[in-house]
């Protein structure tokens, strides 16, 4: 990181504390894997690099603990970033699976037309990037996706599940962009492409265990697709 990267993102929100600004720097480099997971943060050496105080820097590192990016180890001090690993992504997607299909079941009564039209619009901007191997427009469009179909579930302990692994998910599916990018073609793409069109027409036809189906068709194919590597090893090992 640059004092010019610093520069950035200060003028892209000129009126935003610099603490924030530091955070949405380091959200970027952390979720995008340029700062690599379990990369220890040293916040004098980010405060150097950036040409600020250590003050928002230890803010911004602070933010990113409580939302979960980052966290602690109590055998050593310091904060870490999130270490990523194919069982752990294994045993998540298991997590996802689970809310997710519930909160895509209760859509089915509770989403109302708005939602479905927004849904929508996301599912097709998801095939469209699907299609064309648009792997950084497949995840701004998944996340939100997925995001909106727990919230409209209006079910507050589903939405706080989901809080609690969005940080990893999030990571994870930037992991497709460094490791599997558009060098190979991906057995998995005509699993995923219309995955989201068949949990909004669950949804729009008002059948719960239809829509559970097809969102947990969607979690198990996406999750083959995010681990495909071309020659099969775990991606998140050096």
């Amino acid at each position: 990181m640059t004092q010019q990267d610093l520069q950035d993102y200060m003028d892209k929100k000129p009126f935003a504390k610099l603490r924030d600004v530091v955070y949405d720097l380091l959200y970027d480099k952390i979720t995008g894997l340029e700062i690599k997971p379990g990369t220890k943060l040293n916040i004098n050496q980010i405060a150097a690099s950036l040409g600020i105080s250590r003050t928002p820097i230890a803010e911004a590192v602070t933010l990113l603990y409580e939302k979960g990016f980052v966290v602690t180890h109590p055998e050593v001090s310091g904060y870490f970033v999130l270490s990523l690993s194919m069982s752990d992504m294994i045993n998540l997607y298991s997590m996802r699976g689970a809310v997710e299909c519930e909160a895509a079941s209760l859509c089915t009564e509770r989403a109302d037309k708005e939602t479905i039209r927004r849904l929508e619009t996301l599912a097709q901007e998801f095939e469209t990037c699907v299609v064309s191997k648009d792997i950084r427009g497949m995840i701004d469009t998944d996340l939100p996706f997925h995001g909106l179909i727990v919230k409209s579930s209006q079910n507050t302990y589903i939405q706080q599940c989901y809080d609690l692994i969005l940080p990893k998910l999030t990571m994870y599916e930037a992991s497709m962009m460094e490791f599997i990018g558009t060098r190979h073609e991906n057995p998995w793409s005509s699993s995923v492409l219309y995955n989201h069109s068949a949990i909004v027409s669950a949804i729009k036809m008002h059948i719960p265990t239809l829509a559970r189906q097809a969102m947990n068709d969607h979690v198990r194919a996406s999750l083959n697709f995010t681990l495909f590597s071309n020659d099969g090893t775990d991606p998140f090992k050096s």
